[in-house]
C-alpha cells in the first residue's frame, strides 16, 4: 500500500492544487455553491462561440505527462484534460458516475467489479478504446516494474483484470475496496500500449489520450499548449457541452510566484488562476472578473508524536486542543476565508459527521489549565509549567511559515507550554516525521475518500504516513472495516465512530479547511459555480 510513502504523502498535501483545476470533486455535506462575483447579466444571453484561446496560470510544471509515472498534481491536471477515467465525480450532486464506462456492477462479495465500456471512444490517433486496451493499461499501472507512484497505489487492490469482450472490463480485487471506484482523473486515464511502444521513454512528453484536448507542444519552464479533439463526444454526464471543446487552444502557463501570477491575471496575459484568500478581495470587487468560491476536502491540522513522553498523557493532548482558538487562526492565516474543523475528516469529505461540531474541542483556556494542573504540571519560572524537574516544552515542525504558527505558540504559552517552531522544506519535514523526530507537526491532508485515514492513523503505517505513532487496536479495526465496506450508509456510521474515537483520544489538533478561489477574466464565458470551485473547462468559451 505504501510503495512510495513520500510521493503518496505529497499527493495529499498538494491535493488542493489537484482539485482546483480538475473537472470533478467529491463531498458529503458540502457548503452551498457560490459565485461571488457573477458574470455581468449582459452576457447571460450570449450564444457560445467557437475559437479563441484560454490561458490558465498554474504554479507548478508537470514532471511528466505519463499518467502512470507522474507524482505531481500538475501532471494529473493536464492529464485529466488529455484523458478520462472509468468513473467521474459530479461536482454538483457529489455522485460517482460512469464516464468511460456506461455502467458497472459489483458482486455480492464486493471483490468483482464489471464495467460496460462506452462505445465509440477513440484515442487521439484514432485507435479505439477497448476493454483489452484498458486491461493492458491497468496491468502496466499495477506492475511493480512500472513503479507507478500514484496510479499503481490507487489500484493496488486489483488482483487481476479481465476483458471477455471489447466492451466488458472485469476487475478482480484482492479484497473488497470501498475506495477503488474513486480512483479517477488524470492519473487513471487509459493509455495505448501501441502508442507507448512508438514513443518509448519519450511518451511522457508526447501523450496521446482519449480526452477533449490533444497535446500540441511543451515549452519546458514556460507552458504546455493543447488543441481540441474534434472527434470528442463523450463528456462527463454533468457537463452541458457533450461535443468538442469550443476554444481553438488551451495554454497552461507556468508561473510559480503568486504575485507574478496575479500581475499576469491583471494584465490579461492569462485568463484564469487560483488566488489565495488574502489576495482575492480585489477581484471580488472588480467587475472584469468572476470569482468562484468553494471548499475542498482538505484539512489543516497539528499532529502529535505519541512516542513523546509528555504527549502520552491524554490530559496534555486535550489541553493543547482546548488552548487553540481556531477562529483566530482562520483570521490570521486565511483572512477569515475558511471554516473550523473539529475532527480528522473535513466537512466536504465523504463520511463527515456533523455531530463532531458539538463534541469536538472548543477554545477553553481555563479547562486546558485545569487538565494540566490535574496531571501535575505546575507553573514555574517565566510562566512555563514544570513537573518532576522537567519543563513543559515542545517543538513543532512546519512545512511553510504562516502567521498562525506564532499564534499557536502564544496560545500554548498562555496555558504554560513553551513551544519552539522549526521550519523545514516539505521533503525534509516528511523525512523528520517518518523517523519520529518531532513533537508536533503542522501539516494538512486531503483526498476524495476518508480511506486516507488508514494511511495516517493505522498502526501498520507506523514508519510510513502514520507519523504520529497512533497505535489503537479499536481504531485499527474500524479503519479496516471502513476500507472494505461498500454500503455507503454503513460506511458513514463507521467513519462517524472513527471521528468520535480520534477526538476522544485527542490524537491531533484539527484546525480548519480553507476556502479556495478561482479568478476568471469575464472574456471567458460558460463559467459554472459549484461547491468546490472546480473549473468545468469543457463548458467554457471565449467572448472576444
Amino acid at each position: 500500500m505504501l510503495r512510495n510513502n513520500l510521493d503518496r504523502c505529497i499527493k495529499y498535501v498538494l491535493f488542493a492544487c489537484l482539485l482546483a483545476f480538475s473537472t470533478a470533486g467529491c463531498t458529503s455535506t458540502p457548503p452551498p455553491a457560490k459565485n461571488v462575483e457573477q458574470q455581468p447579466k449582459a452576457t447571460a444571453s450570449l450564444t457560445p462561440k467557437t475559437g479563441g484561446t484560454i490561458t490558465i496560470g498554474y504554479q507548478a510544471e508537470p514532471d511528466t505527462l505519463d499518467p502512470q509515472k507522474t507524482t505531481m498534481s500538475a501532471g494529473n491536471f493536464v492529464g485529466g484534460l488529455l484523458g478520462g477515467a472509468l468513473m467521474v465525480l459530479d461536482p454538483y450532486t457529489f455522485e460517482l458516475k460512469p464516464h468511460l464506462a456506461e455502467s458497472y456492477t459489483v458482486s455480492e462479495d464486493g471483490k468483482t467489479l464489471t464495467f460496460k465500456l462506452r462505445q465509440g471512444v477513440k484515442f487521439h490517433d484514432g485507435t479505439p478504446l477497448t476493454a483489452s486496451v484498458f486491461k493492458q493499461s491497468i496491468e502496466r499501472a499495477i506492475d511493480p516494474k512500472t513503479a507507478s507512484p500514484v496510479a499503481g497505489q490507487d489500484l493496488a487492490a486489483i488482483e487481476s483484470v479481465g476483458a471477455p469482450d471489447d466492451n466488458t472490463l472485469v476487475l478482480q480485487l484482492k479484497e473488497p475496496s470501498a475506495s477503488i471506484l474513486s480512483a479517477y482523473g488524470g492519473y487513471q486515464q487509459p493509455i495505448s500500449m501501441e502508442v507507448l511502444k512508438k514513443y518509448g521513454s519519450d511518451f511522457g512528453r508526447n501523450p496521446v489520450g482519449v480526452g477533449p484536448w490533444k497535446f500540441e507542444s511543451w515549452k519546458t519552464g514556460e507552458s504546455i499548449t493543447l488543441i481540441p479533439n474534434d472527434d470528442y463526444k463523450w463528456s462527463a454526464p454533468f457537463l452541458e457541452n457533450q461535443g468538442p471543446v469550443r476554444p481553438d487552444k488551451l495554454i497552461i502557463k507556468f508561473i510559480k510566484d503568486s504575485q507574478t501570477l496575479m500581475a499576469a491575471l491583471d494584465s490579461g496575459t492569462i485568463d484564469i488562476a487560483g488566488v489565495s484568500a488574502k489576495d482575492v478581495k480585489k477581484y471580488k470587487d472588480d467587475k472584469e472578473f468572476t470569482v468562484l468560491e468553494g471548499m475542498q476536502p482538505v484539512e489543516s491540522f497539528i499532529g502529535m508524536n505519541l512516542e513523546n513522553e509528555i504527549l502520552r498523557d491524554i490530559n496534555v493532548r486535550k489541553a493543547i486542543n482546548l488552548a487553540i482558538n481556531k477562529e483566530a487562526l482562520i483570521i490570521a492565516d486565511l483572512q477569515g476565508e475558511g471554516v473550523p474543523v473539529y475532527g480528522p475528516i473535513p466537512p466536504t469529505m465523504f463520511g463527515y459527521d456533523k455531530a463532531v461540531e458539538e463534541y469536538g474541542y472548543k477554545y477553553d483556556k481555563e479547562e486546558a489549565i485545569r487538565l494540566l494542573e490535574e496531571s501535575g504540571w505546575k507553573l514555574g519560572g517565566q510562566g512555563i509549567r514544570e513537573k518532576d524537574g522537567k519543563v513543559l516544552g515542545l517543538t513543532m515542525i512546519i512545512e511553510d511559515s504562516k502567521p498562525g504558527d506564532q499564534l499557536v505558540q502564544s496560545m500554548l504559552k498562555e496555558i504554560g507550554i513553551d513551544l519552539k517552531i522549526q521550519s523545514y522544506e516539505m521533503a525534509t519535514a516528511h523525512a523528520q516525521a517518518v523517523k519520529g523526530e518531532f513533537d508536533l507537526m503542522a501539516t494538512s491532508h486531503g483526498d476524495i475518500d476518508p480511506n486516507i485515514l488508514g494511511l495516517l492513523l493505522h498502526s501498520n503505517q507506523i514508519g510510513g504516513l502514520n507519523f504520529f505513532r497512533v497505535n489503537n487496536k479499536e481504531l485499527d479495526a474500524l479503519l479496516e472495516k471502513g476500507s472494505i465496506t461498500t454500503d455507503s450508509q454503513e460506511r458513514q456510521k463507521i467513519y462517524a465512530a472513527i471521528q468520535k474515537l480520534v477526538v476522544e483520544e485527542a490524537y491531533w489538533i484539527p484546525l480548519y479547511s480553507a476556502k479556495t478561489f478561482q479568478v476568471i477574466n469575464n472574456r471567458i464565458q460558460g463559467v459554472k459555480p459549484n461547491p468546490l470551485a472546480i473549473l468545468t473547462i469543457q463548458d467554457m468559451w471565449v467572448n472576444e
